[in-house]
């Protein structure tokens, strides 16, 4: 057993002093104590996007260290909660424990799902059935999301009822046929009409992207570090030979380019 894996009851050990230290923090210390839903709000959203920054990096320490500032937060609204009488972190337990054994019923009922595709339909559906049908299909798409990201959990969600493409090689079909309407339209130099063909052709692109099991938003990362990567290198070798990059020439970058191109493989 790897030593770094702690029992049960060391697990639950940890947990609980958490919730002691929190509570201590909350009563005594001035910043905790001033801190709401609202406050706190910020915060949250930075510590999700360090620890997605985090697992992008594979820094496993860094995504444990990660993980415990997401885990305060969650147990800080818990605690905020409790201090209300609305709930707390036992009701947030229990009500996550209740949902994950509800949308399972192929390991806790009699429902048949072979692959991941078949747990993800049965999960959707489930949703939509939590509040008797009447729940709307994308309403659980949170607003805030990234615009890439909000994109693919709507065709995800859509697809869970079964509105999707028969065969995935026929979305190329739409990904061609937006693009040849966004090209119109920027021939004719109209802005608006281009913005709205530009949203349909990213919009199907991220389709395509999920119909063959690939993350858009994980790709699109992965293309940003890359280009980061080698625009530095570029940086970095103009500062060596004390010419800007303002007074190279294109050939001159794009060999640049190359060669930090070459570097990778």
């Amino acid at each position: 057993m790897n030593s770094n894996i702690h029992t049960r009851e060391e697990q639950m050990a940890a947990f609980g002093r958490l919730l002691d230290v929190l509570d201590e923090l909350r009563e005594k210390c001035p910043w905790d104590r001033k801190q709401t839903n609202e406050s706190l709000r910020p915060n949250t959203l930075e510590e999700t996007y360090e620890l997605c920054d985090a697992l992008i990096r594979a820094d496993k320490q860094d995504i444990c260290k990660e993980l415990g500032d997401v885990l305060l937060h969650v147990c800080f609204y818990a605690k905020i909660g409790s201090e209300t009488g609305d709930f707390d972190i036992a009701d947030v337990c229990q009500h996550l424990t209740d949902k994950l054994i509800y949308r399972h019923p192929h390991i806790y009922g009699d429902v048949k799902a072979n692959d991941a595709d078949a747990v993800l339909k049965n999960w959707e559906q489930l949703k939509v059935k939590e509040k008797d049908g009447n729940k709307r299909v994308l309403s659980g798409v949170p607003a805030a999301l990234p615009s890439l990201i909000k994109a693919y959990r709507i065709q995800d969600k859509a697809r869970g009822v079964g509105f999707d493409w028969e065969q995935r090689e026929d979305v190329w079909q739409k990904v061609h046929e937006e693009l040849a309407e966004l090209e119109a339209e920027l021939a004719r130099e109209d802005k608006e009409r281009s913005t709205d063909e530009l949203g349909d052709f990213l919009f199907s692109v991220i389709n395509a992207a999920r119909l063959y099991h690939l993350n858009p938003d994980n790709a699109l990362e992965r293309t940003n570090r890359k280009f980061i990567r080698r625009f530095t290198y570029l940086e970095e070798h103009s500062i060596r030979e004390g010419k800007p990059l303002t007074e190279m020439t294109l050939e001159e970058m794009d060999k640049l380019w190359n060669e930090a191109k070459a570097q990778e493989k």
